[in-house]
């Protein structure tokens, strides 16, 4: 299961793939949900806007959402905190996002 619940935090398993031409949501990827992001591997950046993305998707601050395994790997645990938003609607909104990374 890509997707964990405990005491009200989410814990998402996360394939990365930086680079790309647009930050979007592709699907399953083995027991990971793999996403897009148009942001290079460069000094962090790519997993600052993984951050964004995240909370832009869960309607949460960032401060909400923490890298907690992965900095330098593309396979990534991430936690979400105060979302009511079920992360398999992801799956659901895989539109490419508007945001500004």
């Amino acid at each position: 299961m890509w997707h964990q619940h405990k005491e009200g935090v989410i814990f998402l398993s996360l394939y990365i793939q930086p680079g790309a031409k647009r930050n979007e949501v592709i699907g399953l990827h083995g027991k990971a949900l793999k996403i897009r992001l148009a942001t290079p591997p460069i000094e962090g950046r790519a997993n600052e806007a993984l951050l964004r993305f995240i909370a832009n998707k869960f309607s949460v601050p960032i401060r909400n959402v923490e890298l907690k395994q992965g900095a330098r790997s593309r396979h990534k645990i991430v936690l979400i905190n105060g979302s009511t938003i079920k992360p398999e609607c992801l799956l659901d909104m895989n539109a490419p996002s508007q945001d500004s990374v």
